[in-house]
C-alpha cells in the first residue's frame, strides 16, 4: 500500500503550497468569507492527506488491507470532490461545483467508517 502514502504526502504539499496561496495571493482578491472557503478546502485537505498515511501504517500493523484500501479510495475521492470543488468555486468563481462539494463530504464519511470497520475487525 505505497500509493496511498504517495498520494497523501502529494495532498499534505499541495495543501501546504494552498494555504501560503491562501494567505498570502489571495487575501486581496477576493472577500473575509470567501477566503474560509478556501480554508476549509485547504483543512480538509490535510486532514485527509494524514488519513492516507495513517492507512499505510495501519495496513503494515495488520489491519484488513481491503477495507483500508476502500477507505483510502474514498479519501483520495473525497478530497478531490470536496476540496476540489470549493479551490474551483473560490478561483473560478462557477457556481456549478458547489453541489459537489456534499458529495465529497459523504466520500469522507465512507472513508471513515471503513477505517473504522478495519479497527473493529482486527480488534474482535
Amino acid at each position: 500500500m505505497r500509493l496511498p502514502v504517495a498520494i497523501g504526502a502529494f495532498f499534505a504539499l499541495t495543501a501546504v503550497m494552498s494555504g501560503a496561496f491562501g494567505a498570502h495571493g489571495l487575501r486581496s482578491l477576493v472577500s473575509e468569507r470567501t477566503l474560509d472557503v478556501f480554508q476549509t478546502a485547504v483543512t480538509y485537505q490535510m486532514y485527509h492527506a494524514i488519513a492516507l498515511v495513517l492507512v499505510t501504517l495501519l495496513s503494515a500493523a495488520g489491519l484488513s488491507r481491503r477495507l483500508l484500501g476502500l477507505a483510502a479510495g474514498f479519501f483520495i475521492t473525497g478530497t478531490l470532490l470536496f476540496s476540489g470543488s470549493l479551490y474551483t468555486l473560490v478561483l473560478t468563481d462557477i457556481r456549478w461545483v458547489g453541489p459537489v462539494t456534499p458529495i465529497g463530504g459523504v466520500c469522507f464519511i465512507v472513508g471513515w467508517v471503513l477505517l473504522l470497520m478495519a479497527g473493529i475487525r482486527r480488534s474482535v
